[in-house]
């Protein structure tokens, strides 16, 4: 029996990856030792595997040895020859690459050799150098070479393990994602964890203290003495006594280390004391609103507000109640909907969201968007209505539906039946269905819920069967039998939208459903026709060689001078006696290939359009299921991907293979099923769509529609003007069934019909009208007619293009459905434009004579903060309400491991969300998010949307919030605002200047709602509350205040000031309301009113502020106050560089002009409070400064001199400069000599070179301010 020796320690790598192999071997194994081989064997170190005397008593020694003949054993070693060398070529690089590093870095760590820090430190940035190249390698892969783990795998992982546990830290590791995400993979694989148990990465590079073993090890794992507790090994002479006592003190310091260590571990786990107990300033709190409210009834506003904003507090019990007051009707405030409103009419339907599916970014992003227009809209006076709706999601509930039944049942829906299966689905959907409308609720969606509407109610079930029946009768819906994208899986036709394209770019390995082994994509398969009475042959190619059984010809381009004598000739189908024409099209592409190709009519949809041209045979070879049908044995009954494997061994087999090699290709994935799509024929229905595509494209020509932003224009216009006819039937049980009627006449005059005539089939709101269409068609008697009513069910998409007519009652004639179609605006993501935006056009001209809507707004589409799409697998996709509400890191991983995730995709989207979120997602709230995705919705294709600026806007809550109740106190209990906001003619300077700022906001949010510019909105008004009010103005009047308690002759200044402050607050409240509802609605409230009786209960219905009355705006004001500010930073700025941090100094504005002399004095207590100086003292050019300034020029007006004698101790500054100098240009030193080295530019990474010359800038910089400052206070001396 073979014998495999290998070392106990548990950081040997080398027996590690030996043990690792071995885990993967077929269950005769050989056993393990863990002691030294024989001498007798010169073994050189361990790992050794001695093989058994049936294998002529071989001995393998050494890491790589061993491992490739275990790993070959347990077919490990990859496939093939290119596979092989591969796993070769990876074992190189983590002997020789990675392993001498990694030594470097963590042996000193261990104790195993003395800790240079200076070569330690040089060997970690190799270290990292090398572990970026296989991060690199392993971007688009999950393991290193093919589909599963390799010995590259093992040895690569072997040689990495030690850093991960005790060199790479967290801030390493985030910067090696793919590393990280394919180390964790590996060592979660249960051979590894058999071999090392359960690793506990790195958290911090320190010293270690070595293990203690059960079985003493005699050599170290590279094969020399292993280390004994006084540092010597088994052949070292003794050690002196000085020795022994450096390593003694060496000892003391790493326990006393480990000791403070363990102090700092026990700290984090007690309880804080009441000392300490210190809330951080930027953590915000949860607070809770407690008091008991009954759904529907207004909230509390006469309790104080709580110290700090806080999402939970602010968003609770609002909703239900604007819900029970009708706020979001179009009803409210007015008698009848029909009654004439000058401000005119607002309507928009919701893009219904699947009713199986639940919220994601893009939900809320739309949302988002939808509601403030709706808001804006409402605010404005305008007959507002935003219509909810849900689609029934045909594919997708039946889908959820059928493995609930599987799952709980162990049933199918053949075993229940048709009507029994769709009784469930309605029961699901009554339990279920709603769910997503709760999460729109919570968004602060402003729809009309009364008017909800479900695509498959009655009412929009009639609207769906009237559709098709007049566009059927019309002509316009045809039957013919197609090419259709056919999920097997699902056993229906799917639409474009659900396949998903996946690329690839060679050779990969597929899971199929249905299939135990994955399945071979990515290759071209060449093979040879023999062409019929000759001695020639014709080569073509194909991705999908099961389909050449379905080959009715060979195509070559007419111009091509290699096939011009086979022109007309046959080739000969070497697997039945089918003869096949040599075709010339011009389709083919000349220089691909052979220049030939197979052509499968019925098969692929190029190949159909070239069978139409020459009018070759169509063979269907699969059924409904993927098994093949009309193909010669043994080949009859198989399965399509099992059929690939025969067909190719049958032409090896034959001598007519030629080669397969990797080739680049999309394969077409059903997204719901996961099934491989296959183009099959069938007998659907179809809408033609050729005159309806072009009345869809000339009204955006002509300006009817228009398309904003306009670089989508293009795609309207090509999708519009190329476009196909749809096919609209679905192979389902749930939806929409088919109102046509298949027609058999039991008449000897009338000949049996075919699926395919449309001639015999009829449609009808009822069998008896469809019956009595039958019988005049055919001018029987009805009761000579029996009909069969089509299985299929329409796609969803149709039901979706009657949506904005359907949810009114159409074809009745509602007043809903005169009032609010067409409507005003369509709002949706772009990738839709075609499927659902383009259909609703051309279904709303053809079957109402009118546009659905004016204008199309499309926004675009989220990714995450790397630029990525949203995918499950890389744990990026983002529920909207664990942003509101914040989820730990513990929770999204656990969301991962409920999903239907593969093992290894949940490691790697769990490493994604540690990278991503490693706090996990802190609460944001609702009114932070909406802030967020509206200021992200800049006019492009992609939103990379970051949660940590999600979080910013919450802190702009708070700033808000603050700023409110610091202007509340200020404004005092028995303030009462003026009945209108408008100048008096005693505002200040800084009331004139923020009404200009208030009024310009004003003006940009109304103009960035005209142009859908949302940025423009949230930056109009963050801009304004942040800088302007909280920053500048609050800060600037808190004199008035205080002069006002000081005396009463300063009472008129404070009273317009507060008039000012209140009209600020109350206008810019209203601003923000559309894009955050509830803290606004929560701050209005406690709000006193212009005029109480008249005011509207909500500030949802009350005005929004519009430009021509609020038209103070004063470019004049605005540059003097922005000079002023100017004058403002530079004074703090020579503050700072003075660490003058409490004390107030005088400053003296040399000024240039009389003019700028005068516009200081004017603005001369805005300037000392805002600086926080002593006395603003304006000079003239010419007027001397006093000695003892510091100076700084503000602009080419004005020059700042701070008056700094008498304040500081010069000589103690000057002393604290010159260490300062010291120390930078030592600094400095060090980096020239670091950037001088010969070897700099090729050895040390761009970034870090980067890095390195930004510091020096810096320092350079720092280095000048400080001599400046020397010179300044040399000068006061």
């Amino acid at each position: 029996m073979a014998t495999l020796y290998v070392s106990p320690h548990p950081d040997d790598f080398r027996s590690l990856l030996a043990l690792i192999a071995l885990e993967f071997c077929p269950s005769s194994r050989p056993r393990t030792v863990t002691e030294d081989p024989p001498a007798s064997l010169n073994a050189r170190s361990r790992p050794t595997l001695v093989l058994g005397a049936g294998e002529g008593d071989a001995v393998l020694s050494g890491a790589s040895a061993v491992a490739w003949y275990l790993a070959s054993l347990g077919k490990r070693a990859g496939t093939g020859a290119k596979q092989e060398s591969e796993v070769r070529q990876w074992m190189s690089f983590a002997e020789n690459e990675l392993t001498p590093v990694s030594c470097a870095v963590v042996f000193p760590l261990l104790g195993v050799m003395g800790l240079d820090k200076k070569l330690q430190h040089s060997s970690r940035t190799e270290m990292l150098r090398v572990l970026k190249v296989l991060n690199q390698a392993l971007e688009p892969k999950t393991f290193l070479v093919g589909e599963s783990i390799t010995l590259a795998d093992m040895a690569v992982a072997a040689a990495v393990l030690l850093p991960f546990k005790y060199a790479l830290e967290p801030s390493d590791r985030k910067v090696l994602t793919n590393v990280t995400r394919w180390f964790t993979t590996c060592v979660n694989q249960p051979q590894f964890l058999k071999v090392l148990g359960k690793i506990t990465l790195c958290e911090k590079m320190v010293p270690v203290t070595p293990k203690t073993n059960a079985v003493t090890d005699t050599k170290a794992s590279n094969g020399t003495p292993a280390a004994d507790s006084s540092g010597a090994t088994a052949n070292d002479p003794p050690k002196t006594e000085a020795q022994l006592k450096k390593e003694a003190k060496k000892r003391e310091k790493l326990e006393k280390f480990q000791q403070k260590k363990e102090m700092e571990a026990k700290k984090k786990t007690q309880p804080p004391t009441e000392k300490k107990a210190k809330p951080e300033k930027k953590e915000l709190g949860v607070i809770t609103y407690n008091v008991p409210t009954p759904a529907g009834e207004k909230k509390d506003v006469v309790s104080p507000l709580p110290d700090s904003y806080s999402p939970q507090y602010v968003e609770a019990a609002w909703y239900p109640w604007w819900e029970k007051e009708g706020f979001f009707k179009p009803e409210y405030g007015r008698k009848s909907i029909s009654e004439q409103n000058p401000r005119g009419i607002f309507m928009m339907c919701i893009p219904p969201p699947n009713v199986t599916g639940s919220l994601h970014l893009g939900h809320a992003l739309t949302n988002a968007i939808q509601d403030c227009l709706t808001r804006w809209h409402r605010m404005r006076g305008e007959t507002t209505l935003w219509n909810p709706g849900c689609d029934h999601a045909g594919i997708a509930t039946q889908v959820v539906v059928e493995k609930k039944l599987m799952r709980e049942r162990g049933m199918s829906r053949h075993d229940l039946g048709r009507e029994n299966f769709i009784q469930e689905v309605w029961k699901w959907k009554n339990e279920k269905g709603d769910r997503i409308y709760h999460q729109l609720k919570k968004l602060g969606s402003s729809l009309d819920w009364d008017r909800a509407c479900f695509t498959m109610d009655t009412k929009l079930s009639n609207a769906v069967q009237e559709a098709f029946i007049r566009m059927h009768e019309e002509g316009v819906i045809y039957r013919s039998k197609r090419l259709v994208n056919w999920s097997c899986s699902l056993n229906s036709a799917i639409s474009d939208i659900e396949v998903d394209k996946r690329e690839l770019t060679g050779r990969t390995l597929l899971p199929v459903p249905g299939y135990k082994d994955k399945v071979e994509f990515g290759v071209l398969v060449s093979f040879a026709y023999k062409v019929d009475g000759s001695d020639e042959e014709v080569i073509v190619a194909t991705t999908r060689i099961e389909t050449m059984l379905g080959d009715t010809a060979v195509a070559v381009h007419p111009a091509d001078p290699r096939y011009q004598h086979l022109k007309g000739k046959m080739v000969l189908h070497p697997f039945c006696d089918r003869k096949m024409p040599i075709v010339c099209d011009d389709f083919v592409d000349i220089n691909f290939g052979t220049g030939a190709v197979k052509i499968t009519p019925a098969h692929d949809h190029n190949d159909y359009e070239v069978g139409e041209r020459h009018n070759l045979a169509f063979i269907n070879i699969m059924d409904e299921n993927g098994l093949l049908i009309n193909v010669p044995p043994p080949f009859l009954g198989m399965k399509r991907f099992e059929a690939r494997k025969a067909v190719l061994q049958a032409l090896k087999d034959r001598g007519q293979f030629k080669e397969i090699k990797d080739n680049p290709m999309v394969v077409p994935v059903c997204s719901r099923s996961k099934d491989i799509v296959e183009p099959l024929l069938k007998p659907q229905w179809y809408v033609n769509c050729r005159d309806m595509g072009k009345q869809a494209a000339d009204v955006v020509r002509e300006g009817q529609l228009k398309i904003i932003p306009d670089h989508h224009l293009k795609t309207w216009f090509s999708w519009m003007d190329n476009i196909r006819d749809w096919c609209i039937s679905r192979q389902l049980w749930w939806g929409h069934r088919i109102p046509a009627y298949f027609i058999t006449v039991n008449d000897p005059s009338v000949k049996p019909g075919e699926d395919m005539d449309g001639h015999y089939w009829v449609s009808g709101r009822s069998e008896e009208e469809a019956r009595e269409k039958a019988a005049q068609r055919f001018n029987v008697s009805a009761d000579k007619v029996t009909l069969r009513q089509d299985e299929d069910v329409l796609d969803t998409w149709f039901s979706s293009g009657i949506f904005p007519f359907s949810i009114f009652g159409w074809p009745n004639e509602t007043q809903d459905l005169n009032v609010f179609y067409p409507g005003t605006l369509l709002e949706t993501g772009h990738d839709i434009l075609f499927f659902w935006v383009a259909r609703m056009v051309m279904m709303g001209l053809k079957l109402t004579g009118k546009l659905p809507f004016k204008e199309v707004y499309l926004h675009a589409v989220v990714r995450d903060a790397h630029g990525r799409k949203m995918s499950k697998s890389l744990g990026n996709v983002i529920d909207p309400l664990d942003v509101i509400t914040g989820i730990s890191l513990e929770g999204l991983h656990a969301q991962l491991t409920d999903s239907n995730l593969d093992p290894l995709e949940v490691e790697k989207a769990k490493q994604g969300q540690k990278s991503d979120y490693p706090n996990g997602i802190p609460e944001c709230g609702t009114d932070a998010l909406r802030f967020a995705l509206c200021a992200y919705t800049s006019q492009g294709r992609d939103i990379n949307l970051d949660v940590n600026r999600i979080l910013g806007y919450r802190h702009f809550c708070n700033k808000l919030w603050n700023a409110v109740k610091f202007a509340m106190k200020t404004l005092g209990d028995n303030f009462v605002p003026s009945e209108k906001a408008q100048l008096c003619g005693d505002e200040s300077v800084s009331d004139r200047w923020i009404l200009s700022r208030l009024s310009a906001a004003v003006a940009l949010c109304d103009a960035g709602f005209k142009a859908y510019d949302f940025p423009a909105i949230t930056t109009a008004i963050y801009n304004f509350w942040l800088y302007e009010l909280c920053d500048i103005y609050l800060e600037s009047v808190k004199p008035v205040f205080s002069k006002a308690e000081e005396g009463s002759a300063s009472q008129r200044p404070a009273l317009v000031c507060r008039q000012t402050l209140y009209t600020c607050l109350e206008v810019g409240l209203r601003l923000l309301s559309p894009l955050m509802p509830f803290v606004t609605e929560e701050l209005y409230q406690r709000l006193p009113r212009r005029r109480p009786r008249a005011t509207p209960p909500s500030i949802s219905v009350t005005s929004y502020p519009d430009a021509a009355e609020f038209c103070w705006h004063s470019e004049e004001i605005d540059r003097d106050m922005e000079f002023i500010m100017t004058v403002v930073k530079t004074i703090r700025s020579l503050r700072a560089d003075y660490n003058l941090t409490k004390t107030r100094a005088d400053c003296y504005l040399q000024c240039i002009d009389s003019a700028t002399v005068s516009l200081v004095q004017k603005y001369s207590l805005q300037i000392q409070t805002l600086s926080y100086s002593q006395a603003i003292i304006p000079l003239t050019a010419n007027q001397p400064v006093p000695e003892g300034c510091a100076v700084a020029i503000a602009s080419d007006r004005c020059t700042v001199n701070l008056m700094l004698k008498g304040l500081i101790d010069v000589e103690k500054e000057v002393a604290k400069l010159m260490t300062k100098k010291g120390d930078l240009e030592k600094q400095m030193e060090k980096l020239r000599e670091k950037m001088a080295k010969n070897d700099y530019k090729e050895k040390v990474p761009v970034k870090v070179q980067e890095q390195d010359a930004e510091k020096l800038r810096q320092s350079q910089t720092e280095l000048e301010k400080v001599k400046e400052a020397m010179e300044n206070f040399r000068k006061m001396i």
